[in-house]
């Protein structure tokens, strides 16, 4: 086993080294860039503290070395990036070898990765860097690229559809940690378990539940939106930001019940299916975030179970 695992880890090195350099190629950016963690979640897995560190600090070595022959400053900057996801990979990888719950696993790398993202804006700031006013800026000239039609079709001017986007920074941050973390688990997983590991699974999807308190949370987030008009207020920045992430997290409820229907139906998988693609429309995304509230809400489950 030993002889076996030797060159696997050396092929995931070099997989982590190519996945690096090609951040910065736009064909394969998007799709490199989710990758970035697994392969080095997989190695601080299965490999001791000691092997694991000789392993990635080579791999930047060799990153940083042919990143600088094409740009002095890209050799640096693709060290620190993977540097910036180390703690994420660190903390989830601690918690695989504890045979640790897949939430656990999940809410401590997104918390990770989210104070990462907190903890870059406050040093940015101390350094007297202003990132969310580059973030501003960056937005404004994206919208005035906008056809003059579609501008004229906007309900609000620029200005304040601006600075909608950026008070909801909170909302991408948090969507970012939470993509990142997720896609990782997933696809490490995946390959741990076939190398033997033992890694905890997600329940099935059929029974998923949130908390009751999430129910109370939307509907507290709901009423304070009726009667907070001031957009500049910290509570109508933290309604903007918590809504859509509690609308998203009972449409995802909706479709953990529509598995369940289909599980005590003893039907196919078509209804659940059909209804992740309706997410995508919006007042069909509308309806099951109702549906998942209901969900939590009241013992549908029970009833239907208990005939």
């Amino acid at each position: 086993m030993e002889g076996t695992q030797k060159p696997r880890m050396l092929g995931w090195s070099i997989a982590y080294i190519i996945l690096l350099l090609s951040i910065f190629l736009p064909p394969l950016s998007l799709i490199t860039a989710a990758l970035l963690m697994v392969p080095v979640l997989i190695m601080y897995v299965k490999l001791g503290t000691r092997r694991f560190l000789v392993h990635y600090v080579v791999s930047l070595a060799v990153v940083y070395f042919v990143a600088s022959l094409l740009a002095g400053w890209l050799g640096a900057l693709l060290v620190s990036v993977s540097i910036f996801f180390l703690p994420p990979v660190i903390q989830m990888g601690n918690l695989y070898k504890k045979r640790a719950a897949a939430r656990t696993v999940l809410t401590a790398g997104t918390l990770t990765l989210l104070g990462e993202l907190l903890l870059t804006l406050v040093v940015c700031s101390m350094f007297g860097l202003n990132p969310i006013g580059s973030i501003k800026r960056s937005m404004m000239d994206s919208v005035q690229t906008l056809p003059a039609q579609v501008q004229g079709l906007m309900a609000i001017d620029m200005d304040t559809l601006v600075q909608l986007m950026v008070q909801m920074l909170p909302l991408y941050m948090i969507g970012f940690s939470l993509f990142y973390v997720v896609i990782s688990h997933w696809l490490a997983r995946k390959v741990l378990v076939r190398s033997g590991e033992s890694i905890p699974a997600f329940k099935p999807i059929k029974d998923w539940m949130l908390p009751k308190s999430f129910v109370w949370l939307y509907l507290l987030a709901l009423i304070l939106e009726m009667f907070v008009k001031d957009s500049r207020s910290m509570v109508f920045t933290v309604i903007l930001n918590l809504l859509p992430l509690l609308m998203a997290a009972f449409a995802i409820q909706a479709i953990a019940f529509l598995f369940f229907v289909a599980h005590v139906k003893r039907w196919n998988k078509t209804l659940p299916i059909v209804g992740i693609l309706l997410l995508f429309l919006p007042p069909a995304y509308f309806m099951f975030s109702l549906l998942g509230v209901f969900d939590v809400a009241f013992p549908i489950r029970d009833r239907m179970t208990s005939k």
